[in-house]
């Protein structure tokens, strides 16, 4: 069974492994925790039986008009079960009084978020790949 929490401080990072598949440069456990405590707002699916954590969802928002959603992921091994679907619209409930709700996924995606309401636009991202991991680079 998969429970549904918004609270990032009854997790710890060895309960967040296995996340950020495909990336060249993946966060650690210990850095994704620090990402989630530092988001407005998160939704965290936890397997009960493992207390794991399997999937999340964060928020970001200028607390007035807009938000907008970083990172969704489900481990693969608990994709097809509906968890995906149920971050988002739990999230989307977080969200409700927002004026814009941004997103940005690849193609791939799209027909995914289409079922929320959401619409493709046009955009631009920049990506420095080398600062993936979260790590910074301090200078001297």
């Amino acid at each position: 069974m998969i429970n549904y929490i918004d609270e990032v401080d009854k997790i710890k990072s060895e309960n967040l492994k296995g996340f950020f598949v495909g990336w060249q440069n993946l966060p650690s456990p210990e850095r994704h925790l620090e990402i989630l405590k530092n988001s407005e707002y998160v939704m965290l699916a936890i397997d009960e039986i493992t207390g794991n954590v399997v999937g999340f969802i964060n928020a970001l928002t200028d607390k007035i008009l807009y938000a907008y959603i970083p990172l969704l992921e489900v481990l693969p091994e608990y994709q097809g079960k509906g968890i995906g679907t149920k971050l988002v619209s739990l999230m989307l409930e977080k969200l409700k009084n927002y004026y814009a709700i941004d997103i940005c996924c690849d193609e791939e995606l799209e027909s995914f978020y289409k079922r929320f309401g959401f619409q493709r636009v046009a955009g631009m991202i920049k990506r420095n790949y080398e600062k993936q991991n979260g790590r910074v680079a301090h200078s001297a």
